[in-house]
């Protein structure tokens, strides 16, 4: 006769506490949700990028064409390495040759080249050689060194190692030199001398 007062009671406080348990069970649940999952909302790690070549060429040559389907510039090498870090192709023996927007044509040669992955800008090292052609105007331009850059926009042949320019039969060294292939002009700094031929013998073709 006692029991009904004492379990209805009992009955009373386990309502009253069941909403907390509740909602500790849920909140247990969730933590546990939480943790389980991959965490999709934190930034992505940055992706570690090769340093070793990705790819190498042997006796391979790439050629550029322009919207109108004529050359622009090709490159030749007797081997080639990709790196992936600084999107850069290493050449050996490197062969490079562009043509300017007015037709002029440039020729260069190298031990070595490196080449941007945009073909925008081409380095070569190691005895390096560029040549450009003469024109009606202008006459034959060469330029040696152990180090140009050839910026392929810019129409610039640079450099900042000693170079020397021979103009027609005119020399010139320096120590510093920006080269525009498309005028034919070029400014050297540093220590500079030039040798120029007699008229006569400066304008024979």
């Amino acid at each position: 006769m006692n029991a009904s007062p004492v379990l209805r009671k009992a009955w009373d406080r386990v309502t009253l506490y069941l909403p907390l348990l509740v909602m500790l069970v849920l909140a247990l649940g969730s933590w546990w949700l939480v943790r389980s999952m991959p965490d999709l909302w934190s930034a992505p790690k940055d992706k570690v990028v090769r340093k070793d070549p990705d790819y190498n060429l042997r006796q391979f040559v790439v050629k550029v064409f322009d919207a109108q389907g004529r050359l622009v510039r090709e490159v030749m090498g007797d081997e080639g390495r990709h790196y992936p870090d600084t999107d850069e192709l290493h050449i050996e023996q490197v062969t490079f040759k562009a043509q300017t927007e007015a037709g002029q044509h440039l020729n260069a040669v190298g031990h070595k080249g490196i080449a941007t992955g945009d073909g925008e800008r081409v380095t070569l090292l190691g005895d390096a050689r560029a040549v450009r052609e003469a024109t009606d105007d202008l006459p034959r331009i060469e330029l040696r060194g152990e180090k140009i850059i050839a910026l392929i926009k810019a129409e610039k042949l640079l450099s900042s190692d000693p170079v020397q320019i021979t103009r027609g039969a005119d020399v010139f060294t320096a120590n510093n030199m920006d080269f525009d292939i498309q005028s034919g002009h070029y400014l050297l700094s540093g220590r500079v001398r030039g040798t120029l031929a007699p008229t006569s013998q400066a304008h024979q073709p």
